[in-house]
């Protein structure tokens, strides 16, 4: 009888640690302030789930979430798409592969706080590059720091272009290893591009793409270091995200109470919503899958 070796777990016991150190204690931290207030000199006063019903209840966080929704359903309606267009318009082979891949990894090697104040620069409607083109050249007013509207144009733009590469480097993974038999198979039976892409490549890339779509809505719901470095949440609450509302509540206002509350409510939108997006997805190749074996 062949008996299982668990002498690996022993290389694994040092990740578990760490991982319960930064992640375990810190959330026993956050729940132990969200039913309780304090007022300093680590007096503790017992409040239950006051604190998640006045946030559940409270208007402010319903808009917050509801421009937080609305900035990741943008981006995954525009990042993917064009994440998957620019993969299939790469090269397969030869030197434009290297070249195209490290250019399309250039952004996301730039660290959060750059990229905002980068793009702060440029979309200053007066000096920044774009501000004066749109301005002065073309003729298109434009002030993020007074316009809603543009302030959510360039925080999205933005956002494309530092993240779209993500998408582009997954897609082309997935379509580099399909076999060239596939497309021999296809050019015989005289299938246009459309057929190929519907019946061959984006069967493939869905797992990649599973991956990317689940990466980018978390990073997207989750994201507070670029738009707060942009715009600082404005122009007035315009681009105020739930990152950002939950950030001046705990250290703008001390409200640590309330913080605390937002943050797991948050964190229980974020859970819900990714696993919401991998059993869907999943289920789709589950029945894929039994398409083939029928």
């Amino acid at each position: 009888m062949k008996t299982e070796n668990q002498k690996a777990w022993f290389f694994v016991l040092p990740v578990l640690l760490l991982v319960a150190f930064n992640a375990l204690i810190p959330m026993m931290t956050v729940v132990n302030y969200s039913v309780q207030e304090t007022f300093g000199n680590n007096q503790f006063f017992w409040e239950g789930l006051t604190w998640f019903e006045q946030i559940l209840n409270s208007e402010r966080f319903h808009n917050a979430l509801g421009r937080q929704f609305l900035f990741t359903g943008l981006i995954l309606i525009i990042e993917v798409p064009l994440g998957v267009a620019i993969a299939l318009s790469m090269p397969r082979k030869g030197i434009g592969v290297s070249v195209c891949l490290v250019l399309m990894s250039l952004p996301m090697l730039i660290p959060w706080n750059v990229v905002g104040a980068m793009w702060n620069i440029f979309a200053l409607p007066d000096i920044g590059l774009l501000g004066y083109t749109l301005n002065h050249v073309l003729g298109i007013p434009y002030d993020m720091t007074q316009n809603p509207f543009a302030a959510w144009v360039t925080v999205i733009a933005m956002d494309v272009w530092h993240w779209t590469s993500l998408v582009v480097l997954l897609a082309y993974a997935g379509l580099v290893s399909i076999p060239d038999a596939y497309y021999q198979a296809a050019k015989i039976d005289g299938a246009s591009n459309w057929a190929v892409f519907r019946y061959i490549q984006l069967p493939k890339m869905k797992n990649v793409l599973t991956i990317a779509i689940l990466l980018r809505f978390m990073d997207s719901f989750n994201i507070y270091t670029e738009p707060f470095v942009l715009t600082g949440g404005g122009p007035g609450n315009a681009t105020t995200f739930l990152s950002i509302d939950l950030v001046k509540i705990a250290l703008g206002q001390f409200d640590l109470g309330p913080a605390a509350a937002m943050s797991l409510i948050y964190f229980a939108i974020t859970l819900l919503v990714s696993w919401l997006f991998y059993t869907l997805m999943n289920r789709e190749n589950l029945n894929d899958y039994k398409e083939i074996e029928q």
